[in-house]
């Protein structure tokens, strides 16, 4: 069973800042050999893509809207990675999830529970 659980989100000012986490766990779930991803859920719109990150940490993924803003990182010793989210917008709104798919392929297997970040105007 893999489990991904994140932490960090919270209340913010717009212009502000948060770090979110996942930590990955499984007994048969190799952290190292998944690429990792970030996506948001706003109420009443789908999820969308935020960042990705390769297994290796040599590739990066943002979606327009947050490239120079956020910045996604790993740690495998640790089995974490994270969201560094910098001048936050009210319209970024969301639950937080992270996700995990096996390196090279292309549909995530694997999602958190979810963390929810507000960014107050």
């Amino acid at each position: 069973q893999v489990q991904l659980v994140e932490s960090g989100g919270g209340l913010v000012q717009a212009g502000g800042s948060l770090r979110l986490s996942c930590a990955a766990s499984g007994r048969t779930f190799t952290f190292s050999m998944n690429d990792m991803g970030w996506f948001r859920q706003a109420p009443g719109k789908e999820r969308e893509f935020v960042a990705a990150i390769n297994w290796s940490a040599s590739s990066t993924t943002y979606a327009d809207s947050v490239k120079g803003r956020f910045t996604i990182s790993r740690d495998n010793a640790k089995n974490t990675v994270y969201l560094q989210m910098n001048s936050l917008k009210p319209e970024e709104t969301a639950v937080y999830y992270c996700a995990a798919k096996y390196g090279g392929t292309r549909v995530y297997n694997y999602w958190g529970q979810g963390t929810q970040v507000t960014v107050s105007s």
